[in-house]
């Protein structure tokens, strides 16, 4: 029997009536005569409330603890779904990120896999089983508990798609699929039939919130094919692969990211000091911009999603004490990115972003571009606005 990997977010397990749905849903890909995995994330703002307690006691909580409470989310939902499940007659059973094999590095808050031994998760299938798994976490080399930063629940799914050769990983949230923008932003956003996975990760990485970025690399390594679809229907959702279908437009979306801090150094600070320290500390950058050269130092901004660091405050007392007025801490800044396959074939969707910032009197304070994408770094209270007219610009209405 072919093997199904399903993911459902935290929305879509956030309460008994929906955990019933999804039940429902898995017997009915059962009843199809599929062996079926689920990854489940944690009830809807469970994850968010326990880190709220953290921070009640703890204004910075040790990373290791933090691991060890926040797990606990996605525990809670992968029993009752098992109970949920076997309470309509299908034989199920729960693992955590442990028991179902999920090796990582020792990065506690940002651990990446590894390894996954799935010998349990194997032998439960082979007993007729489905198997829920506890997505977002794992255990380290060190036999700690870790977890995989935000979005970690969708790399569960695909790396236990790799590991058990799975048919499909099919990854179920609210929307039905990818869009072009952010429907609440553009609602003229229009659904994506497929994307390549080097697209994926760019919108992924940029601010899109429908896949996690270190899922679509996975899938990318091992030519998994992941299916995004809604948990509420039976909508065609969106194909993410190797090559997408060809469309009529280079570019295939536009999201921005509010949910950053930007770093911007002067000439005295060398670069490579700041990034070592940064390395330091497990602080991942996402888009930099520099315009110094060997032997010239110049000023850089360095975008840093929130997400990726641990204790934020602490961070910026960190920065004053090692280099002072050297290295700016700018939280108003946010970025708008267009993402498609050759975008920077020509100057022309770079020269009509620079003109709808322009038109809206946004201010840009750097541009990055790849043969993937073009990313403008502006104030945030432009972002909606701007992410709005590029999509009219570059896609239509």
């Amino acid at each position: 029997m072919p093997i199904v990997v399903q993911k459902y977010g935290g929305s879509s397990v956030a309460d008994a009536e929906k955990l019933g749905k999804v039940a429902r849903r898995v017997k009915e890909k059962r009843d199809a005569g599929y062996q079926v995995v689920v990854v489940v994330s944690a009830m809807g703002d469970t994850t968010d409330d326990l880190l709220s307690l953290a921070k009640s006691v703890s204004q910075d909580p040790p990373r290791r603890e933090l691991d060890m409470l926040l797990t606990c989310g996605e525990r809670i939902s992968m029993a009752l779904l098992s109970m949920a499940l076997q309470e309509q007659g299908v034989p199920a059973i729960s693992f955590t990120g442990s028991q179902s094999g999920i090796i990582t590095n020792d990065a506690h808050a940002q651990a990446r896999i590894v390894e996954v031994r799935p010998y349990r998760i194997q032998d439960e299938l082979a007993h007729g089983k489905v198997v829920i798994v506890a997505g977002y976490q794992g255990v380290s080399y060190k036999k700690e508990v870790t977890t995989l930063g935000r979005g970690g629940s969708d790399t569960t799914a695909v790396a236990l798609a790799a590991a058990l050769d799975a048919e499909a990983c099919e990854i179920y949230s609210d929307v039905d699929g990818v869009f072009s923008a952010d429907p609440r932003v553009v609602p003229d956003a229009r659904k994506l039939e497929s994307l390549s996975y080097d697209e994926m990760q760019e919108l992924a990485s940029a601010g899109a919130k429908v896949l996690n970025a270190q899922a679509v690399e996975w899938a990318k390594a091992r030519g998994i094919t992941i299916l995004a679809r809604t948990a509420h229907g039976q909508g065609t959702g969106t194909s993410v692969q190797e090559l997408a279908v060809p469309t009529d437009s280079r570019v295939k979306g536009v999201t921005a990211d509010a949910e950053m801090a930007v770093l911007v150094t002067q000439a005295s600070v060398p670069l490579q000091e700041l990034l070592e320290f940064l390395d330091a500390r497990a602080v991942r950058g996402r888009t930099l911009a520099h315009d110094g050269l060997p032997g010239a130092p110049g000023r850089t901004y360095l975008a840093v999603p929130l997400a990726d660091i641990h204790g934020p405050e602490a961070l910026q007392r960190e920065l004053a004490t090692r280099f002072g007025a050297g290295v700016e801490w700018q939280a108003g800044w946010g970025t708008v990115t267009c993402v498609g396959v050759g975008l920077n074939a020509d100057w022309v969707p770079l020269r009509k972003a620079l003109s709808a910032a322009e038109a809206l009197s946004a201010r840009v304070h750097a541009v990055s571009t790849s043969p993937l994408q073009v990313t403008l770094l502006v104030d945030k209270a432009h972002l909606k606005t701007l992410t709005a007219r590029l999509h009219r610009e570059l896609l239509g209405s």
